[in-house]
């Protein structure tokens, strides 16, 4: 596990893909300051950038890895982190993988889709979620919110592996791509102060 302050180091390469992750101060977009991104790579390596108060413009390497088109950003509930991370760097994250809608989609005889869920039926892995409401914004995070975080990312390409052949499997591939390629717009959505949930109803 690698920690950084506001950004990544140049030398921090990811080829195809990334699992991405946030914490923040809470889970409104416009209140709640983002406070760390965790990162994974496909063979497991976890890096953490710790963003600072008022330090979102030092993050050049991270904004450019975010809006890569060449590497995957891979998520679990993309909604949330899509939309944190475009606010606070001003950018639009792409392009987007979402565990949690995959798992929507495809684990359709069961109506459990959080991360902790996930990892266990799927992985047979058991995930901490004990820090997850802690303080994310005091200037020195513990070891056990370092390790809770890393937790968050280290697992997502192993479940994307399996939630692809089910979707495969299943013929909602295309599907799920279509729905992967709209949480760009729920984003833009809300930070213009329009809650989709309501927009798409009768």
């Amino acid at each position: 596990m690698n920690l950084y302050q506001n950004d990544l180091p140049s030398d921090v390469v990811f080829k195809n893909s990334v699992a991405v992750d946030t914490e923040a101060m809470g889970l409104v977009t416009r209140r709640d300051r983002l406070c760390l991104v965790q990162l994974c790579s496909e063979d497991g390596e976890v890096h953490l950038v710790q963003i600072q108060k008022n330090c979102q413009d030092r993050s050049e390497n991270l904004r450019k890895l975010l809006t890569d088109e060449s590497v995957l950003k891979i998520f679990h509930y993309a909604r949330f982190d899509v939309s944190i991370l475009n606010y606070a760097f001003g950018i639009k994250v792409a392009p987007i993988y979402c565990t949690k809608i995959a798992s929507k989609l495809i684990r359709t005889y069961s109506d459990r889709h959080g991360l902790k869920n996930l990892c266990k039926e799927i992985l047979d892995i058991d995930v901490s979620k004990q820090e997850q409401s802690s303080d994310w914004g005091k200037e020195k995070l513990s070891p056990e919110q370092l390790k809770y975080a890393a937790g968050d990312v280290l697992y997502l390409h192993k479940l994307k592996a399996v939630l692809d052949e089910m979707l495969e499997r299943e013929g909602r591939m295309s599907l799920a791509k279509r729905c992967f390629s709209a949480v760009q717009l729920f984003s833009d959505l809300e930070l213009s102060g329009i809650n989709p949930d309501e927009l798409f109803l009768h």
